[in-house]
C-alpha cells in the first residue's frame, strides 16, 4: 500500500504545481488527475479477487497485468472518463490518463533483478526498457520522501492562495 500511496502523493503534488500556472486546474482537477495514478495500482485487486475465480467466473484466460501498462491506464481512463458526461470528458480523460503515465514514470524507476523494467508501453511494444534502479518499492523512505514533497508542495500551495 506504501507504493499506491507514494504514486498518489507524487501525483497530487505535481498537479498542485501544475496548477499554480494552469489557470482552469483547480483543486477538484488536481483530485481528477490524482486519481488516475491509482490505475497501474488496480492489479493489486488480485489480492482480494483471484484471478482463477474471474476466469471461472467469465470462462475465458484473464489476468490484471495489462492494467500496470500504458493500454491499461488507457482503457481504465475512458471508462472512468463515461462517468463525467460529454461536456468535459476531454480534459477528463488527459487528467486520468497522465496521473496514470505519472505512475508508471515512478514504477519504472525501481529496482528490478534483471535492471530492466516491465513492459509498461504495452500494447504498442513488449520492449522493457532498462531502469535506474532508484528504489524498492517496499522501502518505507520512498513513502516518506513523497510525503515530505507532499507536505512542501501543501504548505507553498497554501501560502500562495493566500496571497
Amino acid at each position: 500500500m506504501a507504493d499506491l500511496l507514494s504514486h498518489l502523493l507524487v501525483a497530487f503534488s505535481l498537479f498542485t504545481v501544475a496548477s499554480w500556472r494552469v489557470k482552469w486546474l483547480d483543486r477538484r482537477w488536481v483530485v481528477v488527475g490524482t486519481g488516475g495514478a491509482a490505475i497501474p495500482d488496480l492489479v493489486k485487486v488480485g489480492l482480494v479477487l483471484p484471478e482463477v475465480t474471474v476466469e471461472s467466473a467469465l470462462g475465458v484466460p484473464f489476468s490484471y497485468t495489462p492494467l500496470s501498462t500504458l493500454g491499461g491506464v488507457l482503457l481504465v481512463a475512458g471508462l472512468i472518463t463515461l462517468a463525467f458526461g460529454r461536456d468535459r470528458w476531454r480534459r477528463v480523460y488527459g487528467l486520468v490518463v497522465t496521473g496514470g503515465v505519472l505512475s508508471l514514470l515512478g514504477d519504472g524507476m525501481r529496482a528490478y533483478a534483471d535492471g530492466r523494467a516491465s513492459a509498461y508501453l504495452y500494447p504498442l511494444t513488449n520492449w522493457r526498457p532498462p531502469t535506474p534502479s532508484l528504489y524498492v518499492s517496499s522501502d518505507p523512505l520512498v513513502l516518506v520522501a513523497a510525503l515530505a514533497f507532499a507536505a512542501v508542495v501543501v504548505a507553498v500551495d497554501r501560502h500562495i492562495a493566500d496571497e
